[in-house]
C-alpha cells in the first residue's frame, strides 16, 4: 500500500492548470525579485472536509482505506496555510498479517497554493521512516531529511512552481479543465524531482458507489529524474462540478494494481 498511496497521491496531483506545474492563481510567488501577491484565491474545499477511499490491490476487491483531511488553516511561514493530513491502512484482515501505515501532510500556501512543506511518516512491520521537505522558494532550492534511525540530510533545486504530491492534489482542484490539454509538471517526492505527463479527456460519466457524476478522465505519465518510467495505465477522474473531487484512480506498478475510488465526502 506504500506505493498505492504515495504515488497514488503523486499522480492524483499532477494537474494545477494550464501554466506550469503547481504555480495554481498566483505563480509569481515562486520567483526571486517578484512581489508576492496577497490575495488568497477561491478555493472549493473548507476546513474539516474529509475524503475517504476504498483501496484495490491486486486480487482484492477492497484491500484498505485512504482518508484525506483539510485539518486547520493557520499563520505559518510568514504567510496562511492549509494543513492537510491523508493516512493509509489496511483492512484489520490484512494488518493482522503484516501491520502497515501512511501517513503525508504538507502545509499549503492559501495565497500562493504552493507546498511550504511536506512530510511523510511510514511503518511497516517493525520499521519506522520519517522524511520532511522544506521548500525555499526565493532560493528554488528544497531541504530533505530522512530518519530511519539514524539521519541523512541533503539539499537540492527544485523548478518555479514545484510541490509535493498530497499539494498538487488540492491545487488541481482549483483548476478547471477542457478535452485536449496536455501538460508536463514537476512534483518533488522523497527527495526526488519526478516529470509527470497528462492529457486529460472526456467528459466521461461515472457510476460508483457514492454516486453518479460528469468527470474529466486524466491519463498520467510518471518519470524519475533518471527518466525511468514509474508505474503505467494511470489515469484520474476528476468531477466535473464545483468541487472538483478526485473520484477514482488506477495504477499498474510493479508491487501490483492498485485502484482508489472515493467512498465518502463529509
Amino acid at each position: 500500500m506504500v506505493a498505492a498511496l504515495g504515488v497514488g497521491v503523486l499522480v492524483l496531483a499532477a494537474l494545477p492548470g494550464a501554466e506550469q506545474a503547481g504555480t495554481g492563481a498566483n505563480a509569481s510567488a515562486g520567483r526571486p525579485g517578484l512581489a508576492v501577491p496577497r490575495r488568497e484565491p477561491a478555493v472549493p474545499f473548507k476546513v474539516g472536509e474529509t475524503l475517504t477511499y476504498d483501496v484495490a490491490y491486486s486480487q482484492y476487491l477492497v484491500a484498505g482505506t485512504a482518508v484525506a483531511t483539510v485539518v486547520e488553516k493557520k499563520p505559518s511561514f510568514s504567510s496562511t496555510a492549509y494543513y492537510i493530513v491523508a493516512e493509509g491502512r489496511p483492512l484489520p484482515l490484512i494488518s493482522k498479517l503484516y501491520s502497515l501505515y501512511y501517513k503525508m501532510d504538507t502545509l499549503f500556501d492559501s495565497y500562493t497554493t504552493l507546498s511550504q512543506r511536506t512530510s511523510l511518516y511510514s511503518e511497516e512491520g517493525s520499521k519506522r521512516r520519517q522524511s520532511a521537505t522544506l521548500f525555499d522558494r526565493s532560493s528554488l532550492r528544497a531541504s530533505f531529511e530522512l530518519n530511519t534511525g539514524s539521519v541523512a540530510k541533503n539539499e537540492f533545486v527544485v523548478p518555479t512552481g514545484a510541490q509535493d504530491g498530497l499539494a498538487l492534489l488540492y491545487a488541481l482542484r482549483l483548476r478547471t479543465f477542457k478535452a485536449g490539454d496536455r501538460l508536463t509538471v514537476p512534483v518533488v517526492d522523497d527527495g526526488v524531482v519526478y516529470t509527470v505527463g497528462i492529457e486529460s479527456t472526456g467528459p466521461e460519466h461515472l457510476k460508483m458507489r457514492l454516486g453518479e457524476f460528469d468527470t474529466w478522465k486524466l491519463n498520467v505519465s510518471v518519470v524519475d529524474d533518471q527518466r525511468r518510467p514509474v508505474g503505467k495505465n494511470i489515469a484520474v477522474w476528476m468531477s466535473n462540478d464545483v468541487r472538483r473531487l478526485p473520484l477514482r484512480l488506477t495504477a499498474d506498478l510493479p508491487v501490483g494494481s492498485f485502484g482508489f475510488a472515493l467512498r465518502d465526502v463529509r
